[in-house]
């Protein structure tokens, strides 16, 4: 899904700068056709503006590019830490947009982790443990800081 909502997140915008211009890009397009049409809601003359299919096959091209570049960065990600390939897409992008957020990766932990269903968070947001559908609490021999791993989800989720 390529939605504003899913460029928001920083640390994709560090790895693909350029994707995330052309995203702008094409979003500026959008907003000005928009725009174009509520100023004159007629339909004809929407449609037949000088210059607006170009506008939109550029602004596809540019959308494939961000589609491939956004691709390219999940299955990166997936590489480093493989569970993440039980993950849709948007599950993944949803986990890596919420890196300042750990307690937001909860509930997709079910589906990387067999018999894990919450983590043992506290006030600091740092991992104490986890804990099974049962409620059988594990603590963990060493806690785990998802803040100090600077927004990387895979290294504080290994």
């Amino acid at each position: 899904d390529v939605s504003p909502a899913n460029f928001r997140f920083s640390r994709y915008h560090e790895v693909t700068s350029s994707e995330n211009k052309k995203f702008k890009a094409v979003d500026k397009v959008w907003k000005a056709c928009i725009a174009g049409c509520i100023e004159d809601p007629n339909a004809l003359k929407a449609c037949t503006r000088e210059g607006l299919l170009e506008r939109f096959q550029d602004a596809n091209r540019n959308l494939e590019i961000v589609q491939r570049g956004l691709r390219d960065y999940l299955e990166s990600k997936s590489g480093q830490f493989p569970r993440f390939y039980f993950l849709s897409d948007e599950e993944l992008l949803e986990i890596l947009s919420e890196t300042k957020e750990p307690l937001r990766v909860q509930p997709h932990l079910k589906k990387c982790f067999e018999g894990i269903h919450k983590l043992n968070f506290d006030d600091e947001k740092k991992i104490h443990g986890m804990f099974s559908i049962e409620g059988e609490n594990v603590p963990y021999v060493k806690i785990i800081d998802p803040i100090a791993s600077k927004g990387a989800v895979e290294d504080w989720l290994l």
